[in-house]
């Protein structure tokens, strides 16, 4: 696998160290990693190699970034049942549970999808660089729903391409705490990392963060919450949570971002990828993957729908429950 270039240019907002603006482009990469491209000159402002990360970036300036091969650490496969929703020469498409890691990572060593995909599909190529099989995007630990895999390198460059211009529609379904502000709607807002917590993403100004924009439209209103379709334009890590949260509507369940003690009897969020429309290389019109909710997501629906029969009956005098 080469290596990857990416170049930037600072456009705007005030000056900047090098290391802030890495870490906002690269959020997947360790702040110690990026620190070791500056060291090996593989970092460049303005055509020279940068000195330090503590370098001033100005407007006008262009960053070129080289990330190389990484040397892959070896994955055990190992047999852990898979949801398979599609599958063909080139591409895998798992309904992926909540509560299972998408690639191993410190604290995750095994017992993750990539772990399962490999004795699924041993053949399967180390693409990106690390030991990250097939691996297109990701979804975190406790949302479950649909994720791709690839399985060659030419199918993981289609699909990535598909995802940096924004052509792949994804739909979630979310349970939320109260309402939004408007049925439907837009949030637009720049996410990057929490200056309290590096393990948490916040909503920021735009030159400390990355843009971000995320649809919704409600599905359907409870006296305590809302069932919301949402669909992210972008896709920034945690960015349905983080955005639902900013709008005043967090998901239940998620303790991170929402409230400490969940409104609902959930042990996970209440978030699955439940649509996908992607374009299969080789296929002349887009193809749409669907995964039903789990039954744990669709038992709090029905009780919530439950507690509304009730309540309309006790309304209209036919029959009285004392909760």
């Amino acid at each position: 696998m080469p290596a990857e270039t990416f170049t930037f240019e600072y456009e705007a907002g005030p000056p900047q160290r090098l290391d802030h603006f890495l870490v906002i482009q690269f959020p997947e990469h360790s702040r110690s990693r990026l620190q070791s491209l500056i060291k090996e000159g593989l970092v460049e402002i303005n055509g020279i190699p940068a000195r330090k990360g503590g370098q001033t970036l100005e407007a006008g300036m262009t960053i070129r970034v080289v990330l190389p091969p990484v040397k892959p650490a070896a994955i055990i496969a190992e047999n852990i049942p898979l949801d398979i929703i599609f599958e063909n020469a080139d591409l895998i498409v798992v309904n992926k549970p909540a509560g299972m890691v998408v690639h191993p990572a410190p604290g995750h060593p095994g017992g993750t999808l990539v772990n399962a995909v490999l004795a699924h599909a041993p053949d399967i190529e180390g693409i990106g660089g690390e030991m990250r099989p097939g691996v297109v995007h990701r979804l975190d630990k406790d949302t479950s729903g649909l994720i791709l895999l690839a399985k060659n390198d030419r199918t993981h460059r289609d699909l990535q391409n598909q995802f940096r211009g924004r052509v792949v529609n994804k739909i979630y379904l979310a349970l939320v705490d109260g309402a939004p502000p408007t049925s439907s709607g837009l949030v637009e807002a720049a996410i990057g990392r929490d200056s309290g917590s590096r393990k948490n993403m916040a909503i920021v100004p735009l030159h400390k963060g990355r843009d971000a924009l995320t649809e919704y439209h409600t599905l359907e209103k409870f006296q305590d919450h809302t069932l919301i379709e949402a669909h992210p334009v972008t896709g920034r890590t945690h960015q349905i949570r983080v955005h639902l949260a900013f709008i005043g509507c967090p998901i239940v369940g998620d303790t991170l971002y929402g409230r400490k003690k969940p409104s609902m009897r959930l042990k996970r969020q209440f978030l699955h990828a439940a649509r996908i429309t992607i374009q299969i290389p080789g296929e002349s019109a887009p193809r749409t993957f669907e995964a039903p909710l789990p039954d744990n997501l669709a038992n709090i629906l029905e009780t919530l729908r439950g507690r509304q029969d009730i309540g309309r009956k006790s309304n209209t005098g036919d029959m009285y429950f004392d909760e």
